[in-house]
C-alpha cells in the first residue's frame, strides 16, 4: 500500500469529521469530503503533500472551497446538475397539473424497458441498471455506498454509465426525452 492510500485509510474518519466542521454539519458534508479525497488522489503532488505532512491542510482547503464557493468544481458538478428553476408565483398561464403527458409516459415506459433489458443483459449492464434504480430513489452517492458497501466512486461511475447507455438507447429508438425530465437525472 503506497503512502497516499495509507494516509487516506488512516485519516478517513478525521477527514469526514473535518468536512462536517467545515460544512457546518450540512447533509452534504460527507459527499464534499469524498469529492475532495477523489480530487486529492488525482492531484499530481498528492504523494509529496502526504510525505511533507501537509495533506490535511490541502484537503481542508479543497473542502472549504468546494462547499462554500459557487464557482467550485463541486458546485458545478453536483449542485448545478439537477437544478430546476421555478416560475414566479405571479405566472398566470399555468397548465393544469392533472393533464396527461403522453410524451413523458412514453419516455418513462421506454426507460423502464431499457432498464429491464439491461438487467437481463450482461453482469455489467445488470450492475449499472441496479445502481441506477437505487440512485433514482436515493440520489446521495454516500448513502448508497453505506447501504451497498460499494465505493461511492464506483456507484457514481456506474450511474453515469447507465445514464449514458439509456440516453443512447432512447436516441437509437428516436425517443425525445429532452424536455420530458426537468431534474436532469436521465
Amino acid at each position: 500500500m503506497n503512502s497516499l492510500n495509507r494516509f487516506l485509510t488512516d485519516k478517513y474518519e478525521d477527514i469526514i469529521l473535518m468536512s462536517k466542521k467545515i460544512c457546518r454539519s450540512s447533509r452534504e458534508s460527507e459527499e464534499v469530503a469524498h469529492f475532495a479525497m477523489a480530487e486529492f488522489m488525482e492531484h499530481e503532488r498528492a504523494t509529496e503533500l502526504v510525505e511533507a505532512g501537509r495533506a490535511m491542510n490541502f484537503l481542508s482547503g479543497t473542502i472549504h472551497r468546494s462547499f462554500h464557493s459557487s464557482t467550485s468544481k463541486y458546485h458545478t458538478v453536483y449542485r448545478q446538475k439537477g437544478r430546476v428553476h421555478s416560475l414566479p408565483q405571479s405566472y398566470d398561464n399555468r397548465v393544469d397539473d392533472n393533464i396527461y403527458d403522453m410524451e413523458q409516459d412514453n419516455a418513462t415506459e421506454s426507460i423502464q424497458g431499457i432498464l429491464e433489458d439491461m438487467e437481463a443483459g450482461s453482469i455489467e449492464l445488470w450492475f449499472r441498471a441496479t445502481l441506477f434504480k437505487m440512485y433514482m430513489k436515493e440520489d446521495n452517492f454516500s448513502e448508497l455506498s453505506r447501504q451497498t458497501k460499494i465505493p461511492r466512486t464506483s456507484i457514481a461511475k456506474a450511474v453515469e454509465e447507465a445514464r449514458t447507455y439509456i440516453q443512447q438507447q432512447l436516441k437509437n429508438n428516436n425517443i425525445d426525452y429532452g424536455n420530458t425530465y426537468s431534474d436532469n437525472r436521465i
